[in-house]
């Protein structure tokens, strides 16, 4: 017994990172049937777990996730409408896999269509929304492709809307996670992908049930969204995000053997995220971090951050280890709009930046008229500045 404690404390004294690896081969044990897989707090963008991350393979229906976002935006901007409805052009009848049997020229509102892509994968509905926004589906995937070099996704090309089996029509783990991150920007999307069950044309002769492909939305606590994917060559993926009280994660796994082995493993990676982590709050997104009020402008300024700010902590690691910082910058400048960047927040530890946030503007400004400049001018020489 003295033998073998003595060899194994000149084993440790050899390998000191031992633990560590054995620590990091626990982990990897996380996804095993899956081609890759990655794991990413949403908030932070930090990346919790990670195994062949920027391996290109074909999404399938994952694929959906940039569509709905285009989707969004096209809402968010205002030149898409929920209450709207989409009258489905023949292409868009004949989509073959996964649909809702769309007839042509029947006429569908914005938000069914949108609930059938987000509960059903429904690549009829995907199609002819796409065609709303962009007038054909080439042109809309075009509008993919140039989002996906937006958010700086370099292992990702789209060739459809749906995930269709397609020549040239790959991504990543990697670039799967970030497209997450950017869908759910828009916060209002989960109320639709958490959806389990629903019906369209309620009451009709042409009555159709929805059932969510994701059956995690139903089993696993916490899991909102957001997109299965499935061919004979992509086999089995999921792009899952989950959030209990402020902490939101994104999992990913792609070519997974079976369904059962996807919903094994993205169940794994967020146990270990919830079990491992915790995330605190710093600041809201659109909360007023600081404001100042331009001789030239009518308002008062306010500075926000664009996303949430928030630190990952490991279990058991204090908040009191870290400090923030404000820092103001640009303004003194003019003229600004809305979006432009007027300053920063920066998280520390012991003296050394861990990250830093933008400040925008997150208002319209409207230049003072002369009636304004003047109050402004009798203001601040009664002030004696």
């Amino acid at each position: 017994m003295k033998k073998v404690i003595s060899c194994l404390l000149i084993f440790t004294l050899l390998f000191p990172s031992y633990s560590l690896f054995a620590e990091e081969q626990e982990t990897a044990k996380l996804t095993t049937s899956a081609q890759s897989a990655l794991l990413m707090e949403a908030d932070t963008g930090e990346i919790l777990y990670k195994e062949n991350e920027t391996k290109k393979l074909p999404p399938a229906s994952m694929t959906k996730v940039m569509t709905m976002l285009l989707i969004m935006e096209a809402l968010d901007e205002g030149t898409l409408k929920l209450d709207e409805n989409v009258r489905i052009s023949e292409h868009a009848a004949s989509m073959g896999g996964t649909q809702i049997y769309l007839e042509p020229f029947e006429e569908m509102s914005v938000q069914d269509l949108l609930k059938s892509v987000a509960v059903a994968s429904a690549n009829d509905a995907s199609v002819a929304l796409a065609e709303r926004i962009s007038v054909t589906e080439e042109a809309f995937v075009e509008q993919m492709n140039e989002k996906a070099k937006a958010l700086g996704l370099k292992d990702t090309n789209f060739v459809n809307a749906t995930g269709l089996p397609a020549d040239n029509h790959y991504t990543t783990a990697k670039d799967m996670a970030v497209m997450a991150k950017a869908l759910l920007g828009y916060e209002e999307i989960t109320e639709y992908t958490k959806i389990y069950e629903d019906y369209l044309r309620k009451g009709s002769e042409d009555e159709f049930w929805l059932v969510n492909t994701n059956k995690l939305v139903r089993f696993y606590d916490g899991v909102d969204g957001l997109k299965t994917g499935y061919t004979s060559k992509a086999k089995y993926c999921l792009t899952a995000t989950a959030k209990r009280d402020d902490m939101r994660v994104i999992a990913v796994v792609m070519g997974a053997e079976t369904s059962k082995d996807r919903n094994k493993e993205i169940s794994n990676l967020l146990d270990y995220a919830f079990g491992h982590y915790d995330i605190e709050r710093l600041y809201s997104k659109n909360e007023a971090i600081f404001e100042w009020e331009p001789l030239k402008s009518r308002q008062k300024i306010t500075a926000s951050p664009k996303h949430n700010i928030s630190l990952l902590l490991k279990k058991g690691e204090s908040i009191e280890d870290y400090q923030t910082e404000i820092v103001k910058e640009n303004v003194n400048q003019w003229p600004v709009q809305k979006g432009d960047v007027v300053g920063k927040i920066k998280i520390m530890k012991d003296e050394n930046t861990v990250s830093e946030y933008p400040l925008v503007i997150n208002q319209d400004v409207k230049d003072a008229n002369l009636w304004n400049l003047w109050k402004k001018t009798l203001r601040s020489i009664h002030q004696g500045k």
